[in-house]
């Protein structure tokens, strides 16, 4: 007989944001424990309102399957003694087993025979290995912990009351004097106390009590009533996924309404007004067909349609006052041009172990500069970079970015339009910020692209030399985030973008004004940075599709630009399945390895009149014809040219002694092989690949 066993947590109102992983992890844990104590079960549904963390196990089996194995004990000469009796060793062993010596037969294993005896374990009833789901509860892991009362007990929340019911039965377990039951409670001001008699009746139960415990069909609702006063009035709503969910981890009886705001508001850019309402209210906007924003805004009330008019008034008067102050700074940021705030951000610390944010600007200035000249900007781009790079932070001073920190950038832009600035300078100001997450949006301008990258290398290399590195899980500068995004940038522009060229600018940028780097100078932590990017690029290039020699490979050389190893990596992976890859790596891989043992790698000029056979000068020729066009082949023209040397290298190495006696002839030899590992470095390491 199937069974169903539902548990639900009872908490004080958690954070939204923790709600649905908590939810999950639960549910994995579940899981895990089941599958642990062989209890099976067809699927587990999960629940969650802002005050509760439930499951229910459906299809649960009624105990454990049962276990018969076979036990080893002690060697036969062991088991038995000199009269053929029982030994000491064998009835402690038949005993520890939950038998006796009569139950002891031998089977040979290796040669040598051995005790065994024949074990059943009878499965435990779901109800016994249900009474330890105790230890599921506690075991929940949250991004934020706490303590209540005189409690060593960390959790969430403080824990109000716990259901475990496996069908009509409670389940017995205890955590801090909160005993599991059959109690669940309604919603907090429009619902009651039950008493659940089945686990099945869970959470349709709970629906008089005004709670719907299931989130999807929350979520639902919430959707659906947006979605039937947006018609009513003819709008049109965005329904930001994130926020969806956060509103729907707020509530646990949806009801959605519409409020206003003054028109003359609608003065205040759009961003102003969406983060006021977004963000700060938890608000949805509204637009016309059009897109203009309207001013009307759609939120959700924890509760039913009671007394309604009055939280819409007091959502209105609370929006309102939001408003207000992001129009009087509004108003008032314009009554200074860019330059005034620039002037100010000479006092405004970027950290005291680095300098100012005025600094900071000049510093990232001379680096965009020379890397936009390296990247290939036209001198029109060249010129807003200039100019974006020497203002691009003013909006850090202003009143709005202050009362709405989450602006920054996009108040530059808007603020520098404002003041007339190119178009390319004022989309910079936002672009610069970007991305603002793992896999958040990019800059599309060329300037903002080069901003952004010249301000985050800034940052590394600033932090990296004050001693603030990221360790483990602590990152407070968000530097990982950074490095990742100049890479993922790179990639995005198809940029030659490698660390030489950024450690390149960052030192071209202290040659020209070391006053700048007093506190941060960049000596001894190159490699270091250099590491820590290509990190983030192999974080971008692994993946289930490529073998893991292949990265391996690719990663070898840090040197290489971030598009070119990217593209090496996928042409290795294409080649992996032809039929001459493996002699073709392995005859290119020999050379490279003994080229190891050429110390001075600075001149590699070959002297042809050292040479002693043909398979030499042979040698000499194709690498020469190789080398002629290799810089400006493509990849794949590359790889083909290189795998074209097998032939001459396999026939270089049967008839000559690279380590020669003479000196001259060696290093000669070694000079003629390290051009080729020279050629090869293009892809990296390929004596990494696996080609056995």
């Amino acid at each position: 007989m199937a069974h169903t066993f539902l548990l639900e947590i009872g908490l004080e109102e958690i954070p939204a944001h923790v709600v649905t992983p908590s939810s999950q992890q639960l549910v994995k844990k579940m899981m895990a424990f089941l599958e642990e104590n062989r209890l099976d079960f067809d699927e587990i549904k999960a629940y969650s309102t802002p005050r509760r963390l439930a499951l229910k196990v459906l299809g649960l089996a009624d105990k454990q399957a049962d276990i018969e194995e076979e036990a080893k004990g002690p060697a036969k000469k062991i088991a038995l003694d000199a009269e053929g009796n029982w030994s000491k060793a064998a009835q402690g062993f038949s005993r520890g087993q939950g038998c006796t010596p009569d139950d002891i037969f031998f089977k040979e294993l290796k040669g040598v025979e051995y005790a065994y005896v024949k074990k059943f374990i009878p499965g435990k009833s779901a109800k016994e290995v249900l009474s330890d789901v105790k230890d599921v509860v506690m075991d929940l892991k949250f991004p934020t912990m706490m303590r209540w009362s005189t409690n060593d007990f960390e959790y969430v929340r403080p824990i109000k009351w716990l259901v475990s019911l496996l069908d009509k039965e409670v389940v017995d377990f205890e955590i801090l004097n909160v005993k599991a039951g059959r109690q669940t409670l309604g919603h907090r001001f429009l619902g009651k106390a039950i008493e659940l008699t089945d686990a099945n009746d869970y959470p349709a139960a709970l629906e008089p009590q005004m709670v719907i415990a299931d989130a999807k069909k929350r979520k639902e609702m919430i959707v659906s009533q947006i979605n039937e006063l947006a018609q009513q009035n003819n709008w049109q709503v965005v329904i930001d996924p994130e926020l969806l969910e956060e509103v729907n981890n707020l509530v646990e009886y949806p009801t959605v309404f519409a409020g206003n705001f003054d028109q003359k508001y609608l003065m205040i850019p759009d961003a102003v007004l969406i983060t006021s309402m977004k963000d700060h209210q938890r608000f949805f906007y509204v637009t016309d067909e059009a897109g203009n924003l309207l001013p009307n805004f759609i939120s959700v009330r924890n509760g039913n349609q009671a007394h309604l008019e009055n939280v819409i008034a007091g959502n209105e008067k609370v929006l309102t006052a939001r408003l207000e102050d992001a129009a009087f700074f509004y108003e008032e940021d314009q009554k200074q041009t860019i330059a005034d705030y620039v002037e100010r951000l000479k006092k405004v610390m970027f950290h005291d172990k680095i300098g100012t944010i005025y600094e900071k600007m000049e510093r990232v200035h001379l680096i965009a500069h020379y890397l936009g000249e390296k990247l290939g900007l036209s001198d029109q781009e060249l010129a807003d970079l200039d100019r974006a790079s020497q203002i691009y932070k003013f909006d850090l001073v202003t009143g709005m970015v202050g009362e709405f920190s989450e602006l920054q950038g996009v108040m530059g832009e808007i603020y520098a339009r404002l003041q007339g600035e190119n178009e390319a300078v004022c989309v910079a100001m936002r672009e610069e910020y970007l991305p603002t997450s793992a896999e958040g949006e990019l800059p599309q301008t060329n300037v903002g692209a080069v901003l952004s990258i010249a301000d985050k290398i800034d940052s590394i290399q600033a932090f990296f030399s004050a001693g603030m590195l990221p360790s483990g899980s602590n990152d407070p500068y968000a530097l990982r985030r950074q490095a990742l995004g100049i890479v993922r940038i790179a990639l995005a522009k198809g940029w030659a973008l490698s660390t030489p060229l950024l450690q390149a600018a960052v030192e071209a940028a202290y040659a020209k004004r070391p006053d700048l780097y007093e506190k941060i100078a960049p000596a001894e932590n190159k490699a270091m940075i250099q590491d820590f990017i290509a990190d983030r690029l192999q974080q971008i290039l692994n993946g289930p599709n490529l073998r893991h020699d292949v990265l391996e490979a690719v990663m070898a050389n840090k040197a290489n630009a971030f598009t070119l190893a990217q593209k090496a990596a996928d042409l290795l992976a294409q080649h992996l399945t032809d039929e001459d890859f493996k002699e073709n790596i392995e005859a290119l891989t020999r050379a490279s390895r003994l080229a190891k043992k050429l110390d001075d790698q600075s001149d590699l000029t070959v002297d042809t009149a050292l040479f002693e056979n043909e398979a030499e000068q042979g040698l000499y020729e194709a690498v020469e014809a190789v080398r002629k066009d290799f810089k400006a082949a493509d990849l794949e023209t590359k790889f083909i040219a290189l795998k074209n040397l097998r032939e001459p290298i396999n026939a270089y190495f049967e008839k000559t002694m690279v380590m020669a006696d003479d000196e001259k002839v060696k290093l000669n030899r070694l000079r003629q092989l390290a051009q080729i590992a020279r050629l090869t470095a293009v892809f990296g390491a390929l004596d990494a690949l696996n080609t056995k």
